[in-house]
C-alpha cells in the first residue's frame, strides 16, 4: 500500500479539498483507497459525509491502540473510497504522547503491524501544523504532496515545511520522497497568482505539478453536501482541474500501482 501525505503548516490552503478529491479521483480509476483524516477539525470527514455522531471509533482510538484499522476503517459514498473519521480528541495526544518513547512513529507502526491488503493506495489528511500529527503522518509515508496557495507567503511557507521533511528524512524515515507541489486557488484574472505560479515553478522546478488548480465556488460548495466536488459537480473547472492532477499523480506513482489502475 503506497502512503502518502498531504500536508502544509499553512491553513487555508486548500488540503483538504485536495484530499477528498484525489482521494475521489483515484477511487474511480479502480484503486482501492484509504484516506485518513489526521486533523482535529474533521473536515475531510465532513467533506465526505460523515457527520460528527457517527464517528465513534475515529484516527484516535487508532494511534492510542484501542482500535484496530480494519475496525476504525469504514466505507463513504464513493466506491472504492475508505475512510478512517477524526475527533477533535486528536488534539490532545501532543500532551498525551509527550512521555512515549515512539510518539513519533504510532501511525507507522499502526499501518506496518496490520495487513493493508484492503487498499491499494492511502491519503493521509494532516492538520495545519507541523505539531506530533504531521510528523507521525510523514515517518508514516512513503511521499508527500504539497498544496500551495498562490499567495505572497507560499514560498515563505514551503521552505519551512521542505526543512522539516529533510529533517524527517535524516532522522526518522529515509524512504520519504517530495511526490510533487500542487498549485490551489489559482486567480487568472489576478497578475499575483501567475508570479508566485512562476517563482515557485522557477525554484522547485519539476517537482510542481504542471496541473493548477483554479478558484471556484463549486470546490467550496461541495462539502456543505458532504460530497468530494468531483461527484458534485464533475464538469466545474474545479473538479476537471482535480482530475486533470489525478492522472499526473498516477503517472508519479510506483509504477506496478500506476499499471494496475
Amino acid at each position: 500500500m503506497i502512503r502518502i501525505a498531504i500536508a502544509n503548516q499553512k491553513g487555508g490552503v486548500g488540503k483538504t479539498t485536495s484530499a477528498i478529491n484525489l482521494a475521489t479521483g483515484l477511487a474511480a480509476t479502480g484503486m482501492r483507497v484509504l484516506l485518513i483524516d489526521f486533523d482535529p477539525q474533521g473536515n475531510a470527514s465532513t467533506g465526505l459525509g460523515i457527520d460528527q455522531k457517527s464517528r465513534v471509533k475515529s484516527s484516535y482510538q487508532l494511534i492510542t491502540g484501542s482500535a484496530k484499522l480494519s475496525d476504525v476503517a469504514r466505507p463513504t459514498s464513493v466506491p472504492q473510497l475508505d475512510i478512517i473519521p477524526a475527533t477533535q480528541d486528536l488534539s490532545g495526544l501532543e500532551v498525551e504522547l509527550v512521555d512515549e518513547a515512539d510518539r513519533t512513529s504510532r501511525l507507522a507502526d499502526v499501518l506496518n503491524q496490520e495487513t493493508s491488503s484492503l487498499w491499494d493506495i492511502c491519503l493521509i489528511d494532516c492538520p495545519p501544523s507541523l505539531g506530533l500529527l504531521t510528523i507521525n503522518a510523514l515517518v508514516a509515508s512513503t511521499a508527500l504532496i504539497v498544496p500551495l496557495q498562490c499567495e505572497f507567503f507560499a514560498l515563505e511557507g514551503l521552505s519551512q515545511l521542505l526543512h522539516t521533511v529533510e529533517r524527517v528524512r535524516a532522522r526518522l524515515n529515509p524512504e520519504l520522497t517530495i511526490l510533487g507541489i500542487a498549485l490551489t486557488m489559482y486567480d487568472r484574472r489576478n497578475r499575483l497568482s501567475e508570479q508566485v505560479a512562476q517563482d515557485v515553478r522557477a525554484v522547485i522546478g519539476d517537482l510542481v505539478f504542471k496541473t493548477v488548480i483554479p478558484r471556484n465556488v463549486r470546490l467550496s460548495e461541495a462539502p456543505s453536501h458532504g460530497l468530494p466536488a468531483l461527484v458534485y459537480d464533475h464538469r466545474c473547472p474545479g473538479s476537471e482541474a482535480y482530475i486533470a492532477l489525478v492522472r499526473e499523480l498516477i503517472g508519479r506513482l510506483p509504477q506496478p500501482t500506476a499499471a494496475a489502475a
